[in-house]
């Protein structure tokens, strides 16, 4: 737990800062959402649909976004009062949750059920297997973070559900795995450091190195890794007890955005991301949407099941960032979910 002990401290700090002004003369109005994203990615499409096409708007929402640059920064804002929601990995609110913060974050939404970053290389490799990052050096994401702790799991054991579709043995050792590049520092790390080969991206930065002429996507880690909670919307407890009627308009629009993109062809959805994507071509935007299908990355059902959940905590043993597996019920509220599917 002591990845978080400095966020515990400082949430602490920022709570007594602003406890007065938030909860007692500022009059804010719950139907204007202020979101924050771990970052910006395709990966999430089925959100910034439900803004682009007004279905937030339907619900009677306001949503601003902002980026938080990793799921730590963006737990940081939840706390800190900065968020209302914040939509991040899963792990956080374990974190969280483990260090004794009386208004637990937890997910009450899940956006994604597998890893949504890609392999890029800067050299060409056909037939690209795990196996090829033996002797290499791999950026895979920030410390405690799920896209290192799932890659992680990946090079150490296989699928993380328990499905091998390679042998890497002793291998493993021989990788030399980085994790400790901030998750929106990556792409210019990997690029500018000559002796590392390999990172991890998400879209559109993928095909934005692609498009550069910097690197190669050689595999996709939601196909290697399988499914496992990985993006999801979370806010405090007492969010979503005192407005659980904000939260459940929220999900219903984020609902509306995943049909949409079930329901329209990969073209006519890039052109409905378009507006959050301004320096990506319809093209391009295409190809995200059809990779991200292809893994069916996004989660119809938003309740997580406590069967993944297991899973996740597997992840976080595996990497020896937790030491106990946490309570489902102390980390995810599916009573919102439930609701919408029922």
């Amino acid at each position: 737990m002591k990845i978080f002990k400095k966020l515990g401290l400082l949430c602490i700090t920022c709570m007594l800062a602003i406890t007065g002004c938030f909860f007692v003369g500022c009059g804010k109005d719950y139907n204007t959402i202020e979101l924050n994203e771990v970052t910006h990615s395709i990966f999430y499409a089925p959100l910034y649909v439900a803004m682009n096409k007004g279905y937030f708007a339907e619900e009677g929402l306001t949503v601003n976004l902002t980026n938080g640059g990793g799921s730590d920064t963006s737990m940081k804002a939840l706390v800190a009062n900065s968020a209302d929601i914040i939509l991040a990995g899963p792990e956080t609110a374990v974190y969280t949750e483990a260090e004794g913060i009386s208004d637990v974050p937890k997910v009450f939404g899940q956006l994604t059920h597998c890893d949504g970053s890609f392999i890029v290389a800067k050299n060409k490799h056909d037939n690209f297997t795990i196996e090829d990052l033996v002797g290499e050096t791999i950026i895979g994401g920030r410390k405690g973070g799920l896209p290192a702790m799932t890659l992680q799991y990946i090079i150490e054991n296989g699928d993380v559900n328990g499905v091998k579709d390679y042998k890497i043995g002793t291998g493993a050792d021989e990788i030399n795995f980085r994790d400790d590049v901030a998750f929106n520092l990556t792409a210019s790390v990997w690029w500018e450091d000559s002796s590392v080969e390999y990172c991890t991206l998400f879209e559109p930065t993928a095909t934005n190195m692609v498009k550069e002429g910097k690197g190669h996507i050689v595999a996709s880690l939601g196909e290697l890794s399988g499914s496992i909670p990985y993006t999801c919307f979370i806010a405090k407890s007492s969010y979503l007890k005192d407005h659980s009627d904000v939260a459940e308009k929220f999900l219903n629009a984020v609902i509306k955005g995943y049909n949409f993109i079930h329901d329209n062809d990969s073209k006519v959805v890039a052109e409905a991301l378009k507006k959050s994507f301004e320096t990506n071509s319809i093209d391009e935007l295409k190809v995200a949407v059809e990779q991200y299908l292809a893994i069916e990355a996004w989660s119809q059902d938003m309740a997580m099941t406590s069967e993944s959940f297991d899973t996740l905590m597997n992840v976080m043993l595996n990497a020896k960032h937790i030491t106990e597996k946490s309570v489902f019920e102390n980390v995810v509220d599916n009573t919102i979910a439930n609701k919408l599917k029922a």
